[in-house]
């Protein structure tokens, strides 16, 4: 198992993973093949335990580093880079909320190459801060945790499943004020049961499919709180939504290279009175205009890494708003640059880039799934707030 010894490593490691994993990422989403074989080569790269603290054998990487290593991978394919998102939020919650004792094995995990992933959300009617996933103590001490997940984004290739559960006593039906908690399920463990029936247009290899859970065994020392993550200021939902922010943006890399390849294979419109298609004024004036959108959205992106690095070095009420609201910023240039490109590719390419066996409306998929994640229209509505009046945004795992 590779480890890795400073930032500038994991920059270069992830920099070759992401030439790799795109070499067949489209043939991968046209025929829904699954990544195993590119999950297996980051657990074994190293690339999951960057932001282990020193103190437990890691580099603790900052944020900067992790958004420009998940910016990369998406870059390539942003369904792979999607698997490992929940690994790093909850290693957040480890660092947050753990005991000693929990750091010292999760990390040690981790450190030895183990992929962690989410069980967090649930279909309606209720909302999903709801969570009707139960950990009920038992007489003898460990936990039962029954209930079932949606979305479970990795589930299928972890090594523990992380489940969000209501911590009760069985005899109510938990509610948004329920106090929370995460269980460290092992994916093999009893009672656990993962359904790879994912059937998104995009983002179609992170098998984000059912995890349900009858009756599992949860030992005590494997449940970390949750919900007291957010009783203070804390950067927790800045960074996920970081993350969420990179993966957008090398989706909109992603798009623009690939675009530019188009256009350089593109006949010239013959109006233009030029040799090739990258010399007609009007493309000339159409990629300028996508490149200030998507180096403005990657600029943006690594402002909001400074903000939360520094929030989390000096955090305070006001270190950890405006840590927010550079990331909902961020997130909301990294949408709309996704978006942009996505769909300025096909101009950039002409006719022929709608060819079916180029597989290049996989950009324009992924980005529009993803981009569902948590709507920039709230993170607008929290952007002006802030700005007019100075009033903080809420405190949750969506900021």
């Amino acid at each position: 198992m590779t480890q890795i010894a400073s930032a500038d490593e994991a920059l270069d490691v992830a920099a070759k993973l992401s030439a790799e994993f795109e070499a067949e990422a489209s043939t991968r989403d046209a025929e829904r093949r699954l990544p195993h074989e590119q999950v297996a080569a980051l657990k074994k790269s190293g690339l999951l335990a960057v932001t282990v603290p020193v103190d437990y054998g890691g580099i603790a990487a900052p944020a900067a580093v992790l958004a420009e290593v998940f910016r990369l991978m998406a870059h390539a394919d942003p369904s792979l880079a999607q698997i490992p998102h929940s690994h790093f939020v909850f290693l957040e919650a480890l660092r947050l909320q753990g005991t000693d004792s929990q750091k010292a094995y999760f990390y040690g995990q981790v450190l030895g190459g183990a992929l962690l992933a989410n069980a967090q959300s649930e279909r309606g009617p209720h909302t999903i801060d709801v969570d009707t996933t139960t950990l009920v103590r038992r007489p003898s001490g460990d936990y039962l945790l029954s209930g079932r997940k949606f979305y479970s984004t990795g589930a299928l290739f972890a090594d523990w499943v992380l489940v969000r559960a209501s911590l009760t006593d069985g005899s109510t039906v938990p509610t948004a004020q329920t106090p929370k908690a995460i269980a460290f399920v092992a994916r093999d463990a009893d009672g656990v049961e993962v359904v790879d029936d994912w059937d998104g247009m995009g983002q179609r290899t992170t098998a984000s499919g059912t995890v349900t859970l009858d009756d599992v065994a949860v030992p005590v020392e494997h449940v970390v709180p949750f919900s007291p993550i957010f009783a203070g200021p804390s950067v927790y939902g800045a960074r996920a939504q970081l993350i969420h922010s990179a993966i957008d943006v090398g989706i909109a890399t992603g798009a623009l290279a690939a675009g530019v390849r188009q256009a350089e294979r593109a006949r010239p419109h013959f109006e233009a009175g030029v040799a090739t298609a990258v010399e007609d004024p009007t493309l000339v004036a159409l990629a300028g205009e996508l490149a200030v959108t998507v180096r403005g959205a990657q600029a943006l992106l690594a402002e909001a890494a400074r903000a939360v690095d520094h929030a989390a070095a000096h955090l305070s009420d006001e270190s950890a708003a405006e840590a927010s609201i550079a990331v909902a910023v961020a997130k909301v240039a990294a949408v709309r640059a996704s978006l942009e490109a996505s769909n300025v590719l096909f101009d950039l390419g002409g006719t022929r880039s709608a060819s079916a066996s180029g597989n290049l409306s996989r950009y324009w998929r992924d980005a529009r799934t993803h981009t569902l994640h948590d709507p920039t229209r709230w993170k607008v509505q929290h952007i002006g707030r802030y700005t007019l009046s100075g009033t903080p945004p809420p405190r949750h795992g969506q900021l």
